[in-house]
């Protein structure tokens, strides 16, 4: 019997995919506490994670789109009319809890629009929600008529409850979201879903002669990622008490934003729940960064562009030097 035979295989540790952007990260809130201590205040860093919690629920969703290949543009505008609707129906006298359900239904209604469309025309999203995009923001400013849409009767505890901050400091809201985003990785990372979104994104043309019906995973993906609009917009009424008839028209720039610093490819097959959330919470570090070093936060867009590019470019260098090292092991062998 061989030597190799009786040795056992040695277990070689790996650090997650996800350090890099956790250490920029941590680098970053120290270069900003050791100049402005009050930054590290627990108080302000609760904040921040607060702050992450809408754009950073959009953001669980695109890492499902990123990972299959394909973009929805009209993110923002299915959270803003998402709310909306909701908000419209509490206004009407509806229970807040039965409206905020009816809403997260509705966005997934608008995601199903998307997703029908896409599958229908074997078109890519990009360029249906392009068009969705204007249609939803159109039909969203019709129904709120230009306006707040502020809910008459806040008693509701739906509004207590989404509004509250645990032990003072910890908005319910974020700890929610926090929950959410630990569900998001175990759906990519250990159900067949997952799988069949990484395998789509990864080869179409393979995962369809195995079987998986990726047109229905498609579908699939856009109407989870409609739901998540409307869960964000929903609590986003539950939290603010009201929905502006603008909000959410910048949002999906920010939420492609941070996918990609987090780590997830635009070429598809693989995607980070995690690297998102550190991804949106460095563009939070970034905005809030520059507001105690008492910069202009309209700086906060161009800075956030730069990191971008910077993430892209050291994902590729990446890559070239892991298709190297697998070159030589291949020559070696």
């Amino acid at each position: 019997m061989s030597e190799t035979s009786t040795t056992p295989a040695r277990r070689r540790f790996t650090l997650p995919d996800e350090i890099g952007v956790i250490a920029a990260l941590v680098a970053m809130m120290v270069i900003v506490g050791v100049a402005r201590p009050r930054f590290l205040n627990p108080i302000n860093l609760f904040a921040l994670l607060g702050n992450t919690t809408f754009l950073g629920m959009l953001a669980l969703g695109m890492v499902f789109l990123l990972a299959i290949r394909e973009i929805d543009l009209s993110v923002g505008w299915m959270f803003n009319f998402s709310a909306v609707f909701a908000a419209i129906l509490m206004v009407a006298g509806l229970n807040p809890w039965l409206a905020a359900f009816a809403g997260v239904i509705f966005g997934a209604g608008l995601g199903f629009v998307n997703g029908a469309l896409v599958v229908g025309l074997r078109l890519p999203a990009v360029i249906v929600t392009l068009g969705t995009y204007s249609m939803f923001q159109g039909a969203s400013l019709v129904a709120n008529q230009g306006r707040a849409i502020v809910p008459s009767d806040t008693s509701s505890n739906f509004f207590s409850i989404i509004s509250t901050k645990l032990f003072g400091v910890l908005p319910v809201a974020a700890l929610v979201f926090v929950v959410l985003a630990v569900v998001m990785h175990f759906v990519l990372h250990r159900t067949r879903f997952g799988y069949r979104v990484q395998a789509v994104g990864s080869n179409p043309e393979a995962a369809r002669f195995a079987g998986i019906p990726t047109g229905k995973v498609r579908l699939q993906t856009l109407v989870m990622m409609g739901a998540l609009c409307g869960l964000s917009g929903v609590m986003y009424v539950g939290f603010r008490g009201a929905i502006d008839p603008q909000e959410g028209s910048d949002f999906v720039l920010v939420v492609i934003a941070a996918v990609i610093i987090g780590g997830t490819p635009l070429s598809g097959g693989h995607g980070t729940i995690v690297g998102a959330v550190v991804g949106m919470m460095i563009i939070q570090v970034i905005s809030s960064g520059l507001i105690f070093f008492g910069i202009d936060a309209t700086w906060s867009t161009f800075v956030t562009g730069a990191v971008i590019v910077l993430a892209v470019t050291l994902d590729q260098f990446i890559k070239y030097q892991r298709a190297r090292r697998a070159e030589r092991a291949a020559r070696a062998d």
